[in-house]
């Protein structure tokens, strides 16, 4: 199931699956905040399959509509489609037909056509996941106490502060953390990232768009992270976004892995 948040209470979607060894609890919710009219973010919590997204569509208009929504419906169809055979082949594969698809829908329209994205599979047997990103949607990791960030924004924001080009908090970081150099409907089709990492019981994931990681400091993010309840830790975040000014649409999804027991697979 995807969806546009249709208010401001944040009342998160969850489900609870199996993946192998482990149990996956998952929440997700997304609110439009208080500077944009609709939402143009989407959110993706599959109610079978362990498979969650968040997208980012860029502006406020047609084109952030139709970005966001071709991409989360190609990339779900996709994974639906190879399930259980999907790997790192099928997973570009989807990105690129999103690309394609989404590059097609701007020709027929008179302003920007884009969006992130930023999508987390777990493999059938539980032992590692995928995470798929474009743009500057995040993914957020929680092991063993320690927040980290597992992502790299696609923004001149990021290479000029790797690199030394400006401060932290100047003016001209600020400029450039809008000027994304990868996103899906990019002119020179860029790859996605594509990561495989380990999964081990106790992790918890969080997905989310700026609206956001640029709102929820890092502390307060691992505060909502750390209580263990995914829905209680979506709610957390998105109220917190909303307290911060809400000055973007803000979506996030929360997966939480425990020891697999039978009995698992439901979903609300």
């Amino acid at each position: 199931m995807f969806r546009r948040a249709p208010s401001d209470r944040p009342e998160p979607l969850t489900c609870r699956l199996a993946a192998g060894r482990v149990a996956l609890e998952v929440a997700g919710g997304s609110v439009v905040g208080h500077r944009y009219p609709a939402n143009f973010d989407v959110l993706h919590v599959d109610p079978t399959l362990p498979f969650v997204a968040v997208v980012d569509g860029m502006g406020s208009g047609e084109g952030a509509r139709v970005a966001g929504t071709t991409t989360m419906t190609t990339l779900v169809e996709a994974v639906r489609g190879d399930w259980p055979a999907v790997g790192a082949r099928e997973l570009r594969a989807a990105v690129a037909d999103a690309r394609s698809l989404v590059r097609a829908a701007g020709a027929r329209l008179t302003e920007l056509t884009g969006c992130t994205l930023t999508a987390l599979l777990v493999e059938p047997d539980g032992e590692q996941v995928w995470v798929v990103q474009l743009g500057d949607s995040r993914a957020y990791r929680l092991r063993d106490g320690v927040l980290e960030l597992m992502t790299v924004d696609h923004t001149a924001a990021w290479l000029g502060l790797l690199h030394g080009w400006y401060r932290a908090g100047s003016a001209e970081a600020a400029r450039a953390r809008y000027q994304l150099l990868r996103y899906v409907g990019h002119p020179d089709n860029p790859d996605a990232d594509l990561l495989a990492v380990p999964l081990r019981v106790g992790d918890t994931w969080l997905l989310c768009t700026d609206g956001v990681s640029d709102q929820v400091d890092y502390h307060r993010m691992r505060e909502a992270l750390a209580g263990g309840d995914p829905k209680r830790a979506v709610r957390s975040l998105l109220t917190s976004s909303l307290a911060e000014g809400g000055e973007d649409n803000a979506t996030a999804v929360v997966l939480r892995v425990r020891p697999g027991a039978e009995g698992d697979g439901e979903h609300a």
